[in-house]
Order: structure tokens, then sequence, then C-alpha cells
């Protein structure tokens, strides 16, 4: 399922790498080529039609990313974590304990 979401994601990031390459800030890009007026979609309608689309993938983007977040295999993970903690903690406390070492004594001190 996590996989099939980020490919989900990946295809949206993509087409909205795209629609925002073919919009122009000035009213240009991929608008400016349907000036003539016999066009079924006019300037104005392509350029709707361009930010329409970039805000929906927009919004599709952030439901995918927080679907993904919360559809993230933790399990895996989890089991790896405890079976380290286990595996390593299997000295007793007592036996893991270093002595306290007793001071050397100095040239002065002797």
């Amino acid at each position: 399922m996590y996989t099939f979401i980020v490919i989900l994601i990946l295809i949206v990031c993509v087409l909205l790498a795209l629609v925002v390459l073919v919009q122009n800030s000035k009213g240009g890009g991929l608008a400016a080529n349907f000036a003539a007026p016999t066009q079924v979609m006019g300037v104005r309608q392509t350029a709707d039609f361009l930010e329409k689309a970039t805000w929906w993938l927009a919004v599709i983007l952030v439901v995918l990313c927080l679907v993904a977040t919360i559809s993230i295999p933790r399990h895996s993970a989890d089991n790896a974590i405890n079976t380290e903690v286990t595996t390593t903690n299997t000295a007793s406390p007592v036996e893991a304990a270093s002595p306290i070492a007793a001071p050397v004594p100095t040239a002065d001190q002797q």
C-alpha cells in the first residue's frame, strides 16, 4: 500500500511540475498559443484550467503525503529495534557494572 501511494505521489509531482512549467506569470505560456477567436478554449479558459489544475494537484499531493505518512510500515522497524535491545541486554546489571578502581598512589603519597 505504501509503495503504491509513493508511486502516486511521484506521478502527481511530475504532473504538477508540467502544469506549472506550462503556465506563464504574464499570461503567456500555453495560453498564448490559443489566441485565435475560433478556438474552443480561449486564452482565459486555458489560464483558468491551468490554475485550477495546479490547485487540485497541490491538494492531491498534500493528501497523498498525509496518507503516506499514516501508512508507513512500522512493524518491521519496531521488531528490529526490540530484537536488538533484547539481544544486547543479556547481561544482568550486577555483571555489567564495573568495579570502582582504587586510586593509584602518586610518588608524593608513598
